[in-house]
């Protein structure tokens, strides 16, 4: 499936392209973008050029120095904002162009940034300017380097342009630089996932660096008190609710706001979260995921393609691995909470697990994750210890039910699965997915399928355990508990305990079983979801799901 690209290449895309061509697919193809601490330091070195003065008439510059220039040319195929040009004084022109950083530590410049000098010269060039040599500016060292160019040096990079535009009509993008020591500062490293791509395809013998989170600050904000509202004052989120003080956090930290019935949220607040990519997620007062908005789509467009077209074999080996993964786990969770759990049971799981890699259509794989979770809720309270015996025998006498749930336990996995399917629906809209064309689970009015199908593997991991550590533990109680409509819900007090239960439980810290590296729960959602979308568009074989032992 060819990608069609714009018809002008941006000069500052051919430095992306010498660095990395991975990197310049996903920026210039996909439109894919993420903001580091080099990116932001990068704005506010270039806050002086960013903003257009003087102009350029006839051979020489009407003033002694142009900033942010733009100049495109259809003939060559390329477009450039140029962050300064500068009287030669011998009746050339000179564009100089501002690196936050130093150059290289023989002193000569990098060449990602000498292909993209050439490339502005080339547009002073082709626009009728006298030029004959280019100066990029170090901004750390305060640094001038002049670079002398002539034609031959325009011939490279037009030469490098049809190299880039050739790799743009690739479907799929190109495989991550190597043990490269470029990729640890790349602002896309979270988002390339370079190391585990090139382990998943055996590509190195060496162990994946670790992933730092883009940012670990940020964290969902919940509100749920009745005739709440949510505004904005001064960059921060400002929670308004009646007989309590206003509770403020800061705009950059908030990773989702998750509101509860009936809670008030302004336009400044929407517009604002939106352009931010963070989303709004809507949940009746009992709990239930009602509906989420975003700002503006992901870009990546070709993804969403190839996830529509993701069908058959392709489809059917994704969800195998799922619901394989989900089994396992659930084994393991079992072995690790009670002492005394049979070996015939762990071992029917272990023989379910195998053969759910082996089914041969989704009717088969259904039935299969069916006896499995049978197996697995029918010894689901002897997890709980003496602390929980009560809710326990209930649990034991209803078996796993919905809708109302009928007692607790039941309260609490439909509170926390719906908490997980929120994550996993965030997780999806910020790699590009789209959370309601899945692999396993079939499409429905209203079902969020895929994020349904990724959640699967970490039911055990994060919503069962955090149900079996607050019980355990004595962190909730009956009195966390209301009957009412035949059903039994979660207080507002028992909400919040859940909220906070399940928000330690994904920042728990875990030594990765394919990566080896540590990372958290909260991270680890958004790696797998990423390997989903690189099986889907081609790039790797097959999902590997996660799972402990």
């Amino acid at each position: 499936m060819a990608v069609t690209a714009p018809e002008l290449l941006p000069a500052r895309m051919l430095n992306e392209f010498v660095y990395c061509p991975r990197l310049f697919y996903f920026e210039w193809v996909d439109g894919r973008w993420a903001d580091s601490h080099d990116t932001e330091d990068g704005r506010f070195t270039h806050r002086a050029v960013d903003t257009r003065t003087g102009t350029l008439g006839g051979e020489r510059p009407d003033t002694a120095r142009v900033t942010s220039l733009r100049l495109e040319s259809e003939r060559l195929g390329l477009v450039g904002v140029l962050d300064r040009v500068e009287d030669g004084g011998d009746g050339t022109v000179v564009p100089v162009d501002i690196k936050k950083g130093a150059p290289s530590p023989n002193g000569n410049p990098w060449s990602a940034d000498v292909v993209q000098i050439f490339a502005q010269v080339a547009l002073l060039h082709d626009a009728g300017y006298a030029v004959n040599r280019g100066v990029l500016y170090y901004a750390e060292t305060h640094q001038r380097i002049s670079i002398p160019i002539s034609d031959v040096e325009i011939a490279v990079v037009l030469e490098f342009a049809r190299d880039a535009r050739q790799v743009a009509a690739s479907p799929k993008p190109p495989l991550p630089l190597v043990a490269s020591n470029r990729c640890p500062r790349c602002s896309l490293v979270g988002l390339c996932m370079p190391d585990e791509t090139n382990a998943l395809l055996a590509r190195e013998q060496m162990p994946p660096r670790t992933i730092v989170p883009r940012d670990p600050d940020h964290r969902p904000v919940y509100v749920g008190t009745h005739g709440a509202s949510v505004g904005i004052r001064g960059g921060r989120l400002r929670v308004v609710q009646k007989g309590a003080p206003p509770y403020e956090v800061r705009l950059v930290d908030v990773a989702q706001l998750c509101v509860f019935g009936n809670v008030q949220i302004s336009t400044q607040v929407l517009a604002e979260l939106w352009s931010r990519g963070v989303p709004v997620m809507w949940f009746s007062y009992n709990g239930w995921l009602r509906g989420w908005a975003q700002g503006e789509m992901g870009k990546y467009v070709q993804l969403r393609r190839s996830q529509i077209a993701v069908e058959g074999p392709g489809s059917l080996a994704m969800a195998r691995a799922m619901v394989a993964g989900k089994i396992r786990n659930c084994r393991t969770l079992l072995r690790r909470n009670i002492k005394n759990e049979t070996d015939q049971a762990s071992a029917t799981l272990a023989g379910l697990a195998g053969k759910a890699l082996e089914a041969a259509s989704p009717a088969e794989l259904l039935g299969i994750e069916g006896a499995a979770a049978r197996l697995y809720f029918e010894r689901f309270a002897g997890m709980i210890g003496p602390a929980g015996a009560a809710m326990a025998e209930r649990f034991e006498q209803n078996g796993r039910k919905r809708r109302p749930a009928p007692d607790p336990i039941n309260a609490l996995l439909g509170y926390v699965y719906a908490l997980l399917v929120k994550d996993i629906v965030a997780v999806c809209l910020g790699v590009g997915l789209d959370p309601y064309i899945g692999v396993y689970h079939r499409p429905r009015y209203g079902r969020p399928a895929l994020a349904l199908d990724l959640m699967e593997e970490f039911r055990p991991l994060l919503a069962d355990s955090t149900v079996i550590g607050m019980i355990n533990n004595g962190e909730i109680s009956n009195g966390d508990f209301e009957s009412r409509n035949g059903g039994c819900w979660l207080t507002t007090q028992g909400r919040r305990k859940v909220i906070a239960a399940y928000e330690r439980r994904l920042d728990v810290k875990i030594a990765h079983p394919v990566f080896k590296y540590r990372i958290s729960y909260r991270r680890v959602l958004d790696v797998q979801a990423r390997i989903a979308a690189a099986v889907m568009i081609g790039e790797l074989d097959e999902y590997v799901p996660m799972s402990t032992r």
